[in-house]
């Protein structure tokens, strides 16, 4: 019994080992050369992780170019204000994260902290971050488990425990502790996530190119598609958005949004929002559209667009855009900014908007 059971554990150990030289044998030929990694400045890293967290490589490798570009270091970011960070992130969505990194750095007192403890104190900073900068910046053995290491792992391992549960959660970061080679802390983590990345992919990787696939238990078992196991699906809210580009000669009108809502602290235009699709009588009619004018004011109104859709992650926006032709002096919007028109490309606006503008304005 004792000899069994032996057996069994130094075949377990022996199946760790496999699977961390297979992953950094594999990083080795098949490793991304992106800019982050040539570095071990745990700013520059930090930047390009929460740039990453929700973001694709492909989408935010310029974004990171022009956002260290223009807030090199600690003191530069921290020394900013907002509404500079807020633009240098437009198009990335996820706003949150800028505010967290400007607030962040403003705390740092410029210079970026060097211990685990005080990196996952940051705001907007959580264990796979910390992780993350801790192992690439400083070599501390700190193993990531990131939505990629979730899918490594379930996989390979055939564990069909929920990562979103409190049991998947403690389970797989113990497993990806126990894998972490300890000696070459960065170069595994940036291979397990790499190998999730490029390797084992959401949708139909290549399991016949993959060389795990001999000890993997998902392909041995035709689970591969099957895992990771997730117990909770993301309920989406239909929202319903009535935009109004509002001409006053040679100006516009914007506000920020301040609420503990989407987009917050971005710009955007006047707004009529609904509990359901207006056609254009409708929106013209209803007390909010009509509370932007003064009385007497007899604007021109015209439909631009309708029935844009507009996917979040938690979201699906549908928008109508409408311009309204005012006179100069007109005093209606009086919550609004006004700004010349030739200047809206100075303000951080969502996605959905900055499209409307490069096209019809």
């Amino acid at each position: 019994m004792w000899i069994s059971f032996v057996g069994l554990k130094m075949k377990y150990f022996c199946s760790m080992i496999f699977f961390s030289e297979i992953i950094l044998n594999w990083y080795a030929e098949n490793k991304r050369p992106l800019p982050w990694r040539s570095t071990a400045d745990p700013y520059v890293i930090w930047i390009s992780e929460i740039i990453l967290q929700q973001t694709r490589v492909a989408q935010g490798y310029d974004y990171f170019l022009r956002f260290v570009k223009r807030f090199p270091n600690v003191v530069a970011l921290a020394s900013a204000s907002e509404d500079e960070v807020m633009k240098y992130w437009q198009g990335l969505g996820y706003y949150s994260r800028a505010r967290n990194l400007h607030v962040a750095a403003q705390t740092m007192g410029g210079v970026f902290p060097r211990t685990y403890e005080e990196v996952l104190s940051l705001k907007g900073v959580g264990e796979y971050t910390a992780a993350a900068i801790c192992s690439f910046a400083y070599g501390m053995p700190y193993a990531v488990v990131d939505g990629n290491v979730y899918r490594v792992l379930a996989r390979y391992w055939g564990i069909d425990t929920p990562i979103d549960s409190t049991e998947g959660k403690k389970l797989f970061k113990n497993l990806a502790e126990e894998l972490l080679d300890k000696t070459r802390p960065a170069d595994y983590n940036q291979a397990i996530m790499d190998f999730g990345a490029l390797q084992c992919v959401p949708q139909f990787p290549d399991c016949r190119a993959c060389p795990l696939a001999v000890g993997c238990r998902a392909l041995a078992k035709g689970q591969v598609m099957r895992l990771p196991v997730k117990q909770h699906k993301t309920k989406t809210i239909d929202r319903y958005f009535n935009y109004i580009y509002v001409r006053m000669g040679e100006f516009t009108l914007i506000r920020k949004r301040t609420e503990n809502d989407i987009w917050k602290n971005l710009f955007e235009l006047p707004l009529v929002e609904a509990d359901k699709d207006l056609p254009e009588e409708e929106l013209l009619a209803c007390p909010q559209f009509q509370a932007f004018f003064v009385e007497g004011e007899t604007p021109v109104i015209r439909p631009v667009l309708r029935n844009v859709k507009h996917i979040l992650s938690h979201r699906v926006i549908y928008t109508n855009f409408y311009e309204v032709i005012l006179p100069v002096t007109s005093h209606s919007f009086p919550d609004y900014r006004r700004i010349k028109i030739e200047e809206l490309g100075d303000y951080a606006v969502p996605r959905l908007i900055h499209a409307f503008l490069e096209k019809y304005v």
